[in-house]
């Protein structure tokens, strides 16, 4: 694992290490490199992808098989000269799921826990300046049980910053909180870093939070990076189906390629188990490998009657099987030979009158059609263009 970032002072902190994970379980490397600059960069993938072993790699809570990790010129970690700087002497702030705050200290005292080599004075003064950019200067008093979940999580998260670390790692840090306040606490961060322009590694496998925080999204898989770029670049033109499946691709089609069409740029591809054939983007297949057509609901444009003169290459009759509002998405299940997924708003589907078992046309743009790898080769990163 290679990681380099620079830091506020201008000391890049730099990682380059191999994790293999052993014992009576199953066998999990982690081989990954990259660099991080100063802001947010996210981690996203599934769980057991090895985004929190980079973390813990980080900080010192795993030891590498091998490698190097160091801050400007000091090493923190390296294998061929034995080095392993204890994780409190890093100067990396960790912020974990669990706030773990100290039930039995005030909000004041949990923030100061790791300031006790300081004078009270400065002590103090670093309290009150995390607190005012959290909020949280009124509450400082209370103990935990007092405080609410997204107070507990403003005092987690000061507790972290006050020690003025050379970067921040944050391991999913915000499950527990409703979007509202999730999204008031990271704004407070984005200021609060805008200030001292550290790295930020934020772990996470919620899709909102990689689109309301990355500046930079970093995607694992098994141990390995299979994407990195912003998260537009990423999410929204996957080239393997677990990107889609986290990206939130709501049709996944395994698809045989009956022809290719150079001269056009497309191919014909039919769904597995069906007779409805789809025009796709040309792609080079890897080895053979299987492929599969992945579709966003969104990306769908419903018809009542059938459209002509478009320039779309795909137009195909269906017939609606359900419709089901969810917030302020109605989704229409469509049966075309095989299913499909259409997101539409209230008020397009109130104009159409759309109704269960209406006949409707539905309209896809080939390069709506994503073409799946059905894998990553191990150590394999597919470049953002």
């Amino acid at each position: 694992m290679a990681v380099s970032a620079s830091v506020a002072n201008g000391a890049p902190l730099r990682v380059a290490v191999c994790k293999v994970g052993k014992g009576g379980g199953p066998v999990f490397s982690l081989d990954v490199d990259f660099s991080a600059a100063p802001g947010f960069t996210v981690l996203f993938g599934a769980s057991g992808a090895g985004k929190t072993t980079i973390l813990d790699c980080i900080a010192g809570l795993q030891t590498p098989d091998s490698g190097k990790i160091s801050v400007g010129e000091v090493d923190l970690f390296d294998s061929d000269r034995q080095v392993d700087v204890s994780p409190r002497l890093r100067r990396l702030g960790y912020l974990f799921q669990t706030v773990a705050l100290f039930p039995h200290l005030t909000g004041k005292q949990n923030i100061e826990y790791g300031l006790n080599s300081l004078g009270e004075h400065e002590r103090t003064t670093r309290t009150g300046e995390v607190a005012g950019s959290f909020g949280i200067s009124e509450i400082l008093h209370r103990r935990p049980s007092q405080m609410s979940g997204g107070e507990r999580q403003r005092v987690a998260l000061a507790r972290a910053l006050v020690t003025r670390p050379r970067a921040l790692l944050l391991d999913e840090p915000m499950t527990a909180l409703d979007a509202v306040t999730k999204a008031k606490i990271l704004d407070d961060l984005r200021r609060w870093n805008e200030a001292r322009s550290v790295p930020v590694l934020y772990v996470t496998h919620e899709r909102e939070e990689v689109y309301a925080l990355g500046d930079r999204v970093i995607l694992l898989e098994s141990g390995q990076i299979v994407a990195d770029g912003t998260p537009h670049e990423v999410l929204r033109r996957p080239h393997y189906e677990s990107v889609a499946q986290l990206a939130g691709f709501e049709n996944l089609f395994e698809c045989e390629v009956e022809s290719s069409h150079p001269e056009q740029g497309t191919m014909t591809c039919r769904i597995a188990g069906s007779a409805l054939t789809l025009e796709a983007p040309l792609t080079r297949l890897i080895d053979g490998r299987g492929v599969k057509l992945g579709i966003r609901a969104g990306d769908i444009l419903l018809a009542t009657s059938q459209p002509t003169g478009l320039s779309a290459r795909n137009i195909v009759f269906g017939r609606i099987t359900a419709l089901q509002q969810q917030n302020v998405t109605v989704i229409a299940e469509v049966d075309c030979g095989a299913k499909l997924i259409v997101h539409l708003t209230p008020g397009a589907c109130q104009s159409l009158a759309l109704r269960a078992d209406q006949p409707v046309w539905l309209v896809l743009k080939t390069y709506s059609c994503h073409v799946l790898q059905a894998t990553s080769r191990p150590g394999e990163t597919i470049p953002i263009v």
